[in-house]
């Protein structure tokens, strides 16, 4: 590893993070060490996307009989998912299927209010 893989690894996963549905417009402190330990614990791209589109699906997915949930404030909201799926990973097909069906289910913001990682757009 390389520091400047390191780099790219949690640009990254910050940058997944932030594209997806009831996360926070910008990462904090914590959610950057978090994606680095990913890197050093050796955790792929590929498992983190996963847990990603998963653990999102899954709230949006939710009964709308129950109360709606909060917003997610920080990438340790996933742990628990890339946990799972670190014993028991997806195939490949299955998760181009939640990126599909998460670009079909989440709510597009207008442009003008679109996420991203990068400092100069803030």
């Amino acid at each position: 590893m390389t520091p400047v893989a390191d780099v790219a690894f949690v640009a990254a996963v910050l940058e997944l993070y932030l594209d997806l549905p009831d996360t926070p417009l910008r990462f904090n402190s914590a959610d950057q060490a978090l994606a680095r330990s990913f890197r050093q614990q050796k955790v792929s791209l590929q498992v983190i996307e996963a847990a990603f589109l998963l653990g999102s699906l899954r709230r949006l997915m939710r009964p709308s009989s129950l109360p709606p949930l909060a917003r997610i404030r920080s990438l340790a909201y996933f742990q628990p998912v890339i946990d799972e799926l670190l014993q028991q990973p997806l195939s490949d097909s299955y998760l181009q299927h939640l990126r599909l069906k998460l670009r079909a289910l989440s709510p597009h913001p207008p442009a003008s209010v679109q996420k991203s990682t990068f400092l100069g757009d803030r």
